[in-house]
């Protein structure tokens, strides 16, 4: 018998090759990646026009937790939308392929991503201690009474589960998966890692150390997404990496200041604390991302299938 003729694919045109993906009716990922940005800004722009009417018509600014709380608020429902848009009706996926199934282990996920996060912190925190690099000046609990206390840290929890939320679903879902399709997965993971560091570059305090610190942690949570192929685990991280660093621990979040529980002074020098940056900043980082690595490793991947093929890499 004779093989069957392979069908003569027609010829792409020049504007084809230019916007859509070789092999299916869609935009190729530069473009939607393109249009998701300039969909956020359009939205952001929307947003900061209607808060700032409201706060001015308020009377107030951003003075406190709930202004702030509101700011983010914001800016997360720009960032959803714009990537629910741009995913739906650009990529032609589901919301949820991103990694944002709902169900028993999204649970799981986001509760060990947090506790991940406390333990990084509490390495960083007992390193500088027992180094003599922090000294404890007090506890909120002294001044505070212990319902002031729990709103506080609560409203904060609250406030970084939306940061974790919407800088996730912007950089290891949308902006990592996009750029992993338009090139591969390693190229993916460190190109979003460095528009998530050069994000932050409004932060004060913010330097070419910072900088690198914030890259590094990106791919950190990067390896949350890879070693689940779900965004959970990285937005229980970013949310525990955020609250036990600044609220709980009691340091700056890259750069950000805030109500703490345990108040300190940070006494070593600045290379290896982060100084007025914050841990992201200093070389205490480094032992802190390692012991969340293995963690992840230890939890997710070292006793099941998970595996990150080469292919993709």
């Amino acid at each position: 018998m004779h093989p069957e003729p392979v069908p003569e694919q027609k010829p792409r045109s020049l504007l084809a090759n230019i916007f859509l993906s070789p092999n299916e009716r869609r935009l190729r990922a530069g473009w939607r990646l393109s249009a998701q940005m300039i969909i956020l800004w359009m939205l952001s722009a929307i947003f900061v026009i209607i808060l700032g009417f409201l706060l001015v018509y308020a009377g107030g600014g951003i003075s406190s937790a709930s202004d702030f709380l509101v700011f983010q608020l914001a800016s997360a429902l720009a960032i959803t939308l714009s990537v629910y848009i741009a995913r739906v009706f650009l990529d032609n996926r589901t919301f949820a392929s991103l990694g944002l199934l709902v169900n028993r282990r999204m649970w799981i996920d986001l509760a060990t991503g947090i506790g991940i996060g406390f333990s990084m912190f509490l390495v960083v925190f007992l390193l500088l201690y027992f180094s003599g690099w922090v000294r404890i000046d007090g506890f909120a609990w002294q001044t505070q009474s212990a319902g002031a206390l729990l709103g506080t840290l609560f409203s904060y929890l609250f406030i970084y589960f939306v940061v974790g939320w919407q800088e996730e679903l912007l950089f290891r879902g949308y902006w990592l998966q996009n750029l992993a399709d338009g090139t591969n997965l390693r190229w993916g993971i460190v190109l979003s890692s460095v528009i998530f560091s050069l994000f932050h570059l409004a932060n004060p305090g913010m330097s070419w150390i910072s900088t690198l610190g914030l890259f590094l942690a990106g791919l950190f949570l990067a390896y949350g997404y890879v070693a689940t192929r779900s965004l959970w685990l990285p937005i229980g991280l970013h949310i525990g990496w955020n609250f036990f660093e600044g609220p709980f621990f009691g340091f700056k979040v890259s750069g950000l200041s805030g109500p703490v529980l345990i108040e300190h002074t940070v006494l070593g020098p600045d290379l290896v604390t982060g100084g007025i940056f914050g841990p992201e900043a200093g070389l205490v980082l480094v032992p802190a991302l390692l012991v969340g690595t293995l963690l992840i490793y230890l939890i997710y991947q070292r006793h099941t299938s998970i595996q990150v093929s080469t292919e993709d890499l």
